[in-house]
């Protein structure tokens, strides 16, 4: 592994994420929480202990635990961190 001073600034900032809680919404109406592990080559991102919620019609949100999730790039929507977030508050 190369030293931290000679990756770029995007590789920094994805590797200051490891460990940290995201939210993650995707395009069919689910959201993700749990903590972020890693990515792969395009760019999917992995979360361990991860809970799932879907929003549905009649805004009731369901969730469930679903461990380790790698969910594919194409359907992530947003992406966020405690520090991101308004209310700095990712729970549903």
């Amino acid at each position: 592994m190369q030293p931290s001073s000679t990756h770029s600034p995007a590789v920094r900032a994805l590797t200051s994420l490891l460990r940290q809680t995201l939210r993650v919404t995707t395009n069919d109406s689910r959201i993700y929480l749990g903590m972020f592990a890693g990515t792969d080559q395009p760019l999917n991102l992995l979360l361990v202990n991860a809970e799932e919620y879907r929003v549905t019609q009649s805004r009731v949100i369901s969730g469930r635990f679903v461990g380790q999730v790698l969910i594919p790039w194409h359907v992530i929507t947003k992406v966020e961190t405690p520090s991101q977030s308004t209310d700095q508050v990712l729970y549903i």
